[in-house]
Protein backbone atom coordinates (compact mmCIF):
# COMPACT_ATOMS: atom_id res chain seq x y z
CA UNK A 1 0.00 0.00 0.00
CA UNK A 2 1.39 3.27 -0.96
CA UNK A 3 2.47 6.14 1.88
CA UNK A 4 -0.48 8.51 1.05
CA UNK A 5 -3.05 5.86 1.12
CA UNK A 6 -1.42 4.23 4.51
CA UNK A 7 -1.51 8.25 6.03
CA UNK A 8 -5.68 8.36 4.55
CA UNK A 9 -6.44 5.37 5.85
CA UNK A 10 -4.83 5.71 9.58
CA UNK A 11 -6.11 9.23 9.69
CA UNK A 12 -9.85 8.07 8.96
CA UNK A 13 -9.77 5.25 11.90
CA UNK A 14 -8.29 7.94 14.16
CA UNK A 15 -11.36 10.00 13.87
CA UNK A 16 -13.60 7.12 14.49
CA UNK A 17 -11.77 5.99 17.13
CA UNK A 18 -11.82 9.78 18.37
CA UNK A 19 -15.75 10.11 17.39
CA UNK A 20 -16.19 6.92 19.30
CA UNK A 21 -14.80 8.40 22.52
CA UNK A 22 -16.49 11.65 21.90
CA UNK A 23 -20.09 10.26 21.18
CA UNK A 24 -19.69 7.91 24.71
CA UNK A 25 -19.92 10.89 26.98
CA UNK A 26 -19.61 14.32 26.83
CA UNK A 27 -19.43 16.36 30.44
CA UNK A 28 -20.79 20.16 30.54
CA UNK A 29 -18.67 22.89 29.99
CA UNK A 30 -16.91 24.62 34.03
CA UNK A 31 -19.39 27.63 33.84
CA UNK A 32 -22.29 25.12 33.85
CA UNK A 33 -20.79 22.62 36.15
CA UNK A 34 -20.19 25.55 38.69
CA UNK A 35 -23.82 26.86 38.70
CA UNK A 36 -24.99 23.49 38.84
CA UNK A 37 -22.75 22.57 41.90
CA UNK A 38 -23.66 25.78 43.61
CA UNK A 39 -27.05 24.73 43.61
CA UNK A 40 -26.17 21.14 44.62
CA UNK A 41 -27.17 19.25 41.93
CA UNK A 42 -24.69 15.71 41.46
CA UNK A 43 -24.99 15.27 37.75
CA UNK A 44 -23.83 17.25 35.01
CA UNK A 45 -23.84 16.43 31.48
CA UNK A 46 -23.93 18.56 27.72
CA UNK A 47 -26.76 17.21 25.69
CA UNK A 48 -25.86 15.61 21.80
CA UNK A 49 -27.70 18.98 20.06
CA UNK A 50 -28.76 22.33 20.34
CA UNK A 51 -25.71 23.47 22.58
CA UNK A 52 -27.83 21.93 25.71
CA UNK A 53 -26.61 20.91 28.98
CA UNK A 54 -28.46 19.18 31.89
CA UNK A 55 -27.74 18.86 35.46
CA UNK A 56 -29.50 16.35 37.86
CA UNK A 57 -29.74 15.23 41.51
CA UNK A 58 -32.00 12.22 42.51
CA UNK A 59 -33.67 12.08 45.57
CA UNK A 60 -35.28 8.93 45.11
CA UNK A 61 -36.53 6.39 42.52
CA UNK A 62 -39.47 8.74 41.98
CA UNK A 63 -37.85 12.19 42.83
CA UNK A 64 -35.19 13.61 40.81
CA UNK A 65 -34.28 17.70 40.44
CA UNK A 66 -33.09 19.03 37.27
CA UNK A 67 -31.50 21.84 35.47
CA UNK A 68 -31.84 22.38 31.70
CA UNK A 69 -30.30 24.99 30.52
CA UNK A 70 -29.25 26.30 26.15
CA UNK A 71 -28.84 29.19 24.29
CA UNK A 72 -32.34 31.39 22.72
CA UNK A 73 -29.53 33.29 20.11
CA UNK A 74 -32.43 35.77 19.49
CA UNK A 75 -32.68 37.10 23.33
CA UNK A 76 -36.19 35.70 23.67
CA UNK A 77 -38.36 32.35 22.91
CA UNK A 78 -38.93 29.41 24.97
CA UNK A 79 -37.05 26.06 26.15
CA UNK A 80 -38.52 23.07 27.23
CA UNK A 81 -37.85 19.36 29.00
CA UNK A 82 -39.88 16.34 29.33
CA UNK A 83 -39.79 13.22 30.07
CA UNK A 84 -41.63 10.38 27.81
CA UNK A 85 -43.81 7.36 29.26
CA UNK A 86 -43.36 5.14 26.04
CA UNK A 87 -41.20 2.47 24.82
CA UNK A 88 -39.15 5.83 22.34
CA UNK A 89 -38.38 9.05 23.98
CA UNK A 90 -40.08 11.31 20.95
CA UNK A 91 -42.41 14.54 21.43
CA UNK A 92 -45.50 13.12 21.05
CA UNK A 93 -46.28 11.91 24.43
CA UNK A 94 -44.10 14.38 26.41
CA UNK A 95 -45.02 15.62 29.58
CA UNK A 96 -42.70 18.47 29.73
CA UNK A 97 -42.58 21.84 31.35
CA UNK A 98 -41.91 25.17 28.94
CA UNK A 99 -40.05 28.44 29.75
CA UNK A 100 -41.11 30.95 27.98
CA UNK A 101 -39.52 34.77 27.55
CA UNK A 102 -41.98 36.76 25.43
CA UNK A 103 -40.37 39.87 23.21
CA UNK A 104 -42.02 42.59 25.36
CA UNK A 105 -39.95 41.31 28.52
CA UNK A 106 -42.57 38.95 30.17
CA UNK A 107 -41.89 35.52 31.36
CA UNK A 108 -44.10 32.37 31.92
CA UNK A 109 -43.23 28.72 32.98
CA UNK A 110 -45.58 25.80 33.51
CA UNK A 111 -46.61 22.39 31.89
CA UNK A 112 -47.78 20.86 28.87
CA UNK A 113 -48.95 17.50 27.42
CA UNK A 114 -47.44 17.34 23.66
CA UNK A 115 -49.94 15.32 21.47
CA UNK A 116 -50.26 14.20 18.18
CA UNK A 117 -52.41 17.41 17.54
CA UNK A 118 -48.89 19.59 18.76
CA UNK A 119 -46.84 18.02 15.57
CA UNK A 120 -49.95 18.44 13.50
CA UNK A 121 -49.42 22.11 14.23
CA UNK A 122 -52.56 22.99 16.36
CA UNK A 123 -51.89 24.92 19.37
CA UNK A 124 -49.71 23.95 22.28
CA UNK A 125 -52.07 25.28 25.39
CA UNK A 126 -50.62 24.37 28.86
CA UNK A 127 -51.95 21.65 30.77
CA UNK A 128 -51.84 21.23 34.75
CA UNK A 129 -50.31 18.42 36.26
CA UNK A 130 -50.81 16.32 39.16
CA UNK A 131 -48.90 13.16 40.28
CA UNK A 132 -51.68 12.10 42.12
CA UNK A 133 -53.66 10.92 39.29
CA UNK A 134 -52.29 7.40 37.71
CA UNK A 135 -49.01 7.65 35.93
CA UNK A 136 -48.84 11.32 35.82
CA UNK A 137 -45.91 13.38 36.29
CA UNK A 138 -45.97 16.10 38.21
CA UNK A 139 -43.24 19.50 38.11
CA UNK A 140 -43.03 21.69 41.41
CA UNK A 141 -40.89 24.15 41.79
CA UNK A 142 -40.18 25.38 38.72
CA UNK A 143 -38.37 28.57 38.20
CA UNK A 144 -36.31 30.40 35.56
CA UNK A 145 -33.47 32.09 35.11
CA UNK A 146 -30.25 33.50 33.13
CA UNK A 147 -27.03 32.44 33.13
CA UNK A 148 -24.62 35.47 32.75
CA UNK A 149 -21.98 33.02 32.59
CA UNK A 150 -22.80 31.39 29.64
CA UNK A 151 -25.68 33.71 28.09
CA UNK A 152 -27.88 30.65 28.81
CA UNK A 153 -31.54 30.62 29.35
CA UNK A 154 -32.48 27.93 32.15
CA UNK A 155 -35.42 26.23 33.44
CA UNK A 156 -35.78 24.22 37.00
CA UNK A 157 -37.65 22.01 38.71
CA UNK A 158 -38.29 18.79 40.73
CA UNK A 159 -39.58 16.64 39.23
CA UNK A 160 -42.18 13.20 40.48
CA UNK A 161 -42.10 10.26 38.72
CA UNK A 162 -44.65 7.62 39.11
CA UNK A 163 -42.67 4.72 39.57
CA UNK A 164 -45.28 2.62 37.10
CA UNK A 165 -44.72 4.07 34.13
CA UNK A 166 -40.98 5.52 34.75
CA UNK A 167 -37.83 4.50 35.63
CA UNK A 168 -34.61 6.83 36.64
CA UNK A 169 -32.34 3.77 35.45
CA UNK A 170 -34.17 4.01 31.88
CA UNK A 171 -35.52 7.42 31.39
CA UNK A 172 -36.80 8.92 28.05
CA UNK A 173 -36.05 12.39 28.04
CA UNK A 174 -36.61 15.31 25.11
CA UNK A 175 -35.19 18.62 25.40
CA UNK A 176 -36.52 21.32 22.55
CA UNK A 177 -35.93 25.01 22.15
CA UNK A 178 -37.98 28.07 19.82
CA UNK A 179 -37.68 31.11 18.99
CA UNK A 180 -41.37 32.26 18.74
CA UNK A 181 -44.23 32.77 21.51
CA UNK A 182 -47.01 34.29 21.91
CA UNK A 183 -48.57 34.98 25.56
CA UNK A 184 -48.32 31.56 27.06
CA UNK A 185 -48.38 29.32 23.61
CA UNK A 186 -45.38 28.61 21.95
CA UNK A 187 -44.73 28.65 18.48
CA UNK A 188 -43.40 25.54 16.26
CA UNK A 189 -39.59 24.93 16.59
CA UNK A 190 -37.18 24.84 13.88
CA UNK A 191 -37.28 21.95 11.59
CA UNK A 192 -33.25 20.88 11.86
CA UNK A 193 -31.25 17.93 12.24
CA UNK A 194 -30.58 19.64 15.99
CA UNK A 195 -34.23 19.72 16.61
CA UNK A 196 -35.09 16.86 15.69
CA UNK A 197 -32.85 14.43 17.00
CA UNK A 198 -32.90 15.99 21.07
CA UNK A 199 -33.78 12.61 22.57
CA UNK A 200 -32.18 10.80 25.00
CA UNK A 201 -32.76 7.35 26.93
CA UNK A 202 -30.66 8.04 29.77
CA UNK A 203 -29.56 5.95 32.78
CA UNK A 204 -29.52 9.14 35.77
CA UNK A 205 -27.71 6.96 38.08
CA UNK A 206 -24.88 6.60 35.72
CA UNK A 207 -24.41 9.81 33.32
CA UNK A 208 -22.17 8.40 30.90
CA UNK A 209 -24.78 5.61 29.56
CA UNK A 210 -27.38 7.37 27.26
CA UNK A 211 -29.06 6.26 24.48
CA UNK A 212 -29.11 8.91 21.65
CA UNK A 213 -32.40 8.44 19.56
CA UNK A 214 -30.84 7.90 16.00
CA UNK A 215 -27.75 7.75 17.43
CA UNK A 216 -26.02 5.19 14.82
CA UNK A 217 -27.44 8.08 12.47
CA UNK A 218 -25.74 10.52 13.61
CA UNK A 219 -22.63 8.88 14.01
CA UNK A 220 -22.95 7.54 10.12
CA UNK A 221 -23.42 11.50 9.60
CA UNK A 222 -20.09 12.28 10.88
CA UNK A 223 -18.41 9.42 9.20
CA UNK A 224 -20.37 11.50 6.28
CA UNK A 225 -18.94 14.50 6.40
CA UNK A 226 -15.31 13.32 7.25
CA UNK A 227 -14.92 11.09 4.49
CA UNK A 228 -16.50 14.21 2.01
CA UNK A 229 -14.34 16.64 3.80
CA UNK A 230 -11.04 14.47 3.63
CA UNK A 231 -11.74 13.11 -0.20
CA UNK A 232 -13.96 15.91 -1.94
CA UNK A 233 -12.31 18.94 -0.23
CA UNK A 234 -8.69 17.81 0.75
CA UNK A 235 -7.80 15.28 -1.95
CA UNK A 236 -8.80 16.80 -4.72
CA UNK A 237 -7.97 19.72 -4.73
CA UNK A 238 -4.47 18.67 -3.55
CA UNK A 239 -4.30 16.66 -6.77
CA UNK A 240 -5.30 19.68 -8.88
CA UNK A 241 -2.11 21.74 -7.07
CA UNK A 242 0.53 18.74 -7.78
CA UNK A 243 -0.99 18.72 -11.31
CA UNK A 244 -0.60 22.61 -11.74
CA UNK A 245 2.88 23.06 -10.22
CA UNK A 246 5.01 19.91 -10.53
CA UNK A 247 5.60 20.68 -14.08
CA UNK A 248 6.66 24.09 -13.55
CA UNK A 249 8.15 25.92 -11.73
CA UNK A 250 8.55 22.66 -9.54
CA UNK A 251 10.50 21.16 -12.27
CA UNK A 252 12.78 18.67 -10.10
CA UNK A 253 9.27 16.96 -8.75
CA UNK A 254 7.84 16.07 -12.34
CA UNK A 255 8.67 12.59 -12.14
CA UNK A 256 6.44 12.65 -9.16
CA UNK A 257 3.62 14.56 -10.50
CA UNK A 258 1.63 12.25 -12.66
CA UNK A 259 1.64 9.50 -9.69
CA UNK A 260 1.15 11.90 -7.19
CA UNK A 261 -1.69 13.55 -8.79
CA UNK A 262 -3.09 10.11 -10.07
CA UNK A 263 -3.00 8.42 -6.10
CA UNK A 264 -4.55 12.14 -4.55
CA UNK A 265 -7.61 11.62 -7.27
CA UNK A 266 -8.25 8.45 -6.82
CA UNK A 267 -8.31 8.06 -3.07
CA UNK A 268 -9.52 11.44 -3.04
CA UNK A 269 -12.98 10.14 -5.57
CA UNK A 270 -12.93 6.85 -3.33
CA UNK A 271 -13.38 8.35 -0.24
CA UNK A 272 -15.90 11.12 -1.60
CA UNK A 273 -18.09 8.08 -2.98
CA UNK A 274 -18.06 6.45 0.07
CA UNK A 275 -19.36 9.32 1.72
CA UNK A 276 -21.63 10.01 -1.33
CA UNK A 277 -23.38 6.33 -1.23
CA UNK A 278 -23.46 7.28 2.47
CA UNK A 279 -25.38 10.23 1.90
CA UNK A 280 -27.92 8.47 0.24
CA UNK A 281 -28.32 5.78 2.73
CA UNK A 282 -28.99 8.60 5.34
CA UNK A 283 -31.50 10.29 2.93
CA UNK A 284 -33.54 7.04 2.51
CA UNK A 285 -33.54 6.87 6.31
CA UNK A 286 -34.98 10.17 6.78
CA UNK A 287 -38.52 10.28 7.13
CA UNK A 288 -39.07 14.07 8.21
CA UNK A 289 -36.48 15.83 6.37
CA UNK A 290 -34.86 16.40 3.05
CA UNK A 291 -32.01 18.56 2.05
CA UNK A 292 -32.62 19.27 -1.48
CA UNK A 293 -29.78 21.13 -2.52
CA UNK A 294 -27.18 19.66 -0.29
CA UNK A 295 -28.60 16.95 -2.34
CA UNK A 296 -28.83 18.68 -5.76
CA UNK A 297 -25.25 19.67 -5.30
CA UNK A 298 -23.80 16.31 -4.34
CA UNK A 299 -25.10 14.49 -7.48
CA UNK A 300 -23.86 16.88 -9.41
CA UNK A 301 -20.41 17.22 -7.79
CA UNK A 302 -20.34 13.02 -7.96
CA UNK A 303 -21.49 12.86 -12.11
CA UNK A 304 -18.88 15.47 -12.93
CA UNK A 305 -15.93 13.68 -10.56
CA UNK A 306 -16.95 10.59 -12.27
CA UNK A 307 -16.28 12.34 -15.76
CA UNK A 308 -13.34 13.40 -14.91
CA UNK A 309 -11.80 10.32 -13.41
CA UNK A 310 -12.30 8.75 -17.10
CA UNK A 311 -9.73 11.31 -17.88
CA UNK A 312 -7.39 8.37 -16.79
CA UNK A 313 -8.37 6.36 -20.03
CA UNK A 314 -10.47 8.72 -21.74
CA UNK A 315 -8.21 11.57 -22.61
CA UNK A 316 -6.94 12.34 -25.89
CA UNK A 317 -3.05 11.65 -27.19
CA UNK A 318 -0.54 14.44 -26.92
CA UNK A 319 -0.71 14.32 -30.58
CA UNK A 320 -4.38 14.96 -30.80
CA UNK A 321 -5.80 17.59 -32.64
CA UNK A 322 -8.45 17.68 -29.77
CA UNK A 323 -6.09 17.71 -27.53
CA UNK A 324 -5.98 21.60 -26.24
CA UNK A 325 -9.79 21.63 -26.71
CA UNK A 326 -10.10 18.61 -23.85
CA UNK A 327 -7.14 19.94 -21.72
CA UNK A 328 -9.70 23.62 -21.81
CA UNK A 329 -12.71 21.44 -20.66
CA UNK A 330 -10.82 19.17 -18.16
CA UNK A 331 -9.55 22.12 -16.22
CA UNK A 332 -12.60 24.34 -16.60
CA UNK A 333 -14.64 21.39 -15.00
CA UNK A 334 -11.82 20.44 -12.14
CA UNK A 335 -11.67 24.07 -11.12
CA UNK A 336 -15.94 24.36 -11.25
CA UNK A 337 -16.08 21.03 -9.01
CA UNK A 338 -13.52 22.40 -6.42
CA UNK A 339 -15.99 25.50 -5.80
CA UNK A 340 -19.05 23.39 -5.51
CA UNK A 341 -17.19 20.89 -3.66
CA UNK A 342 -16.18 23.85 -0.95
CA UNK A 343 -20.27 25.42 -0.99
CA UNK A 344 -21.82 21.65 -0.50
CA UNK A 345 -19.21 21.12 2.34
CA UNK A 346 -20.37 24.33 4.21
CA UNK A 347 -23.77 23.63 3.13
CA UNK A 348 -23.74 20.64 5.01
CA UNK A 349 -21.95 21.68 8.00
CA UNK A 350 -24.86 24.44 8.46
CA UNK A 351 -27.55 21.35 8.61
CA UNK A 352 -25.51 19.07 10.99
CA UNK A 353 -24.59 22.29 13.42
CA UNK A 354 -21.96 20.54 15.02
CA UNK A 355 -19.14 22.30 17.32
CA UNK A 356 -17.52 25.19 15.68
CA UNK A 357 -14.20 22.58 15.67
CA UNK A 358 -15.91 21.27 12.16
CA UNK A 359 -15.71 24.69 10.07
CA UNK A 360 -12.74 25.94 11.62
CA UNK A 361 -11.26 22.85 10.43
CA UNK A 362 -12.80 22.76 7.06
CA UNK A 363 -11.68 27.08 7.10
CA UNK A 364 -8.59 26.09 7.92
CA UNK A 365 -7.93 23.62 5.64
CA UNK A 366 -8.76 26.02 2.30
CA UNK A 367 -6.75 28.61 3.56
CA UNK A 368 -3.89 26.15 3.86
CA UNK A 369 -4.91 25.01 0.74
CA UNK A 370 -5.28 28.67 -0.76
CA UNK A 371 -1.33 29.66 0.98
CA UNK A 372 0.37 26.92 -0.49
CA UNK A 373 -1.19 27.73 -4.22
CA UNK A 374 -0.63 31.87 -3.58
CA UNK A 375 3.10 31.39 -2.77
CA UNK A 376 3.70 28.60 -6.00
CA UNK A 377 1.77 31.03 -8.02
CA UNK A 378 4.53 34.10 -6.94
CA UNK A 379 6.75 32.26 -7.42
CA UNK A 380 5.74 30.84 -10.77
CA UNK A 381 5.18 33.99 -12.09
CA UNK A 382 8.84 35.21 -10.16
CA UNK A 383 10.96 32.87 -12.09
CA UNK A 384 9.27 33.46 -15.19
CA UNK A 385 9.91 36.63 -15.35
CA UNK A 386 13.56 35.94 -14.28
CA UNK A 387 13.90 33.15 -17.09
CA UNK A 388 16.24 34.51 -19.93
CA UNK A 389 14.27 35.88 -23.33
CA UNK A 390 13.78 33.57 -25.74
CA UNK A 391 15.62 34.26 -28.98
CA UNK A 392 13.89 34.04 -32.79
CA UNK A 393 14.47 31.05 -33.43
CA UNK A 394 13.45 29.59 -29.73
CA UNK A 395 10.64 31.83 -30.12
CA UNK A 396 8.98 30.03 -33.22
CA UNK A 397 9.71 27.00 -31.05
CA UNK A 398 12.39 25.84 -33.05
CA UNK A 399 16.02 25.04 -32.63
CA UNK A 400 18.66 25.08 -35.22
CA UNK A 401 18.60 21.61 -35.80
CA UNK A 402 15.01 21.81 -36.43
CA UNK A 403 13.92 20.24 -33.24
CA UNK A 404 11.29 21.74 -30.90
CA UNK A 405 12.79 23.84 -27.81
CA UNK A 406 10.58 23.26 -24.61
CA UNK A 407 9.49 26.79 -23.43
CA UNK A 408 8.55 27.32 -19.44
CA UNK A 409 5.12 28.46 -19.13
CA UNK A 410 3.52 29.55 -15.60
Amino acid sequence: MSSPTMFVMFMILASFFLLSISAHFTPCSEPFLNVSQRKNFTYCKKLTTLEAEFAWRINNEQQIEILFGTRLHTGFGWLAWGVNPGEMPQMVGTRAMIGIWNSDGSTFITTYNITSDTKMGCKLKPEKMDEKVQNEVGFHNMSMEIINELDYFAIQARVILPPAAYNISKLNHVWQIGDEAEGTEPKMHAKTLQNVDSTETINLWARDEAHHVGEHENYLRTVHGILNIVGWGTLLPSGVIIARYFKYPLENFHDWRIPLHVSCQIIGYILGTSGWILGLVLGNLSKFYIFKTHRLYSIFIFTFTTLQMLALRLKPEEDDEYRKFWNMYHHFLGYALLAVISINIFHGINILKPNDTWRQAYIGILISLGAIVTVLEIYTWTKFKRSPKPTASAQAGISATGLEVPQPRP
